[in-house]
Order: structure tokens, then C-alpha cells, then sequence
């Protein structure tokens, strides 16, 4: 039999997941604990991680792996395109009419089971490219 945690509500966790859903910046742990500790001020960034890491389990946010720099976290958790500018590190959602089909978690392909979706592309925002901020 399957064992699923329970975690009591708390106002911090529920905080947490507001901010989240509040911006599509695709926010690190540190942006979100900037976000709330005048309003906690006993906040602590284990505390966000740890929150974070609660409200994954439980489905309601995406961890968004970055390598070697800062996880980002998405509120959106159905399969979608992102962006990652490799000249000011932004990652954002792709949006448009023209999105491709998505095989989703519990889809069975070829004889397999996808678990989980991810698709990012990387680039230069057209912010950076304004700005004259091209990698060479």
C-alpha cells in the first residue's frame, strides 16, 4: 500500500504557494523568501525550500532544475514549453497558438509510461538581443 504524507496547512506553505502563482517569473526559493519576509519576519529560506519542497510532493509546483545556478519553481504544473535566456538566466513560459502536443504523464508511448514532461528551449531573450547583450 501506497504511503502518501499528510502535512497540516500552515500560513507560510499557503503564502508560498500565492506568491508563486501571483508572478510567471518562474521565481528561485530566494526571490520568493525576498518576497515574504517583511511579512514573516521569523522566516527563514530553509523554511521556503522546505515548503517548496512540500507543496512538489503534493504536485501543486514544478521544481525547474538549473544546473549549477539556483532551481526555479512554476505554479503551472501541466506539460508546457519554457524559455531560458542564456544571457540573464530569465526563464519564462512560451505561450502561443501555434504549441505542439504534448504526450502528458500517464501516456503511454511505444510501450512506455511517461512520468513526468519537460521541454526547454535556450537561447537569447529578445530583451538581451535589444540590449546588445549577445553570447558570443
Amino acid at each position: 500500500m501506497e504511503r502518501t504524507n499528510t502535512y497540516r496547512n500552515s500560513k507560510q506553505r499557503r503564502r508560498v504557494l500565492e506568491v508563486l502563482r501571483s508572478t510567471d517569473r518562474h521565481p528561485t526559493a530566494n526571490w520568493i523568501y525576498d518576497q515574504l519576509r517583511s511579512e514573516f519576519p521569523s522566516l527563514s529560506l530553509g523554511t521556503v525550500y522546505r515548503n517548496l519542497g512540500i507543496l512538489q510532493e503534493q504536485g501543486l509546483v514544478v521544481r525547474i532544475a538549473s544546473g549549477s545556478t539556483f532551481d526555479r519553481f512554476d505554479a503551472v504544473v501541466v506539460p508546457h514549453p519554457h524559455f531560458r535566456c542564456l544571457s540573464c538566466g530569465n526563464v519564462y513560459d512560451i505561450k502561443g497558438s501555434d504549441q505542439f502536443q504534448f504526450l502528458k504523464p500517464g501516456d503511454h508511448y511505444s510501450g512506455h509510461m511517461i512520468e513526468t514532461v519537460f521541454i526547454e528551449y535556450r537561447g537569447v531573450c529578445a530583451s538581451c538581443l535589444e540590449d546588445g547583450k549577445h553570447l558570443n
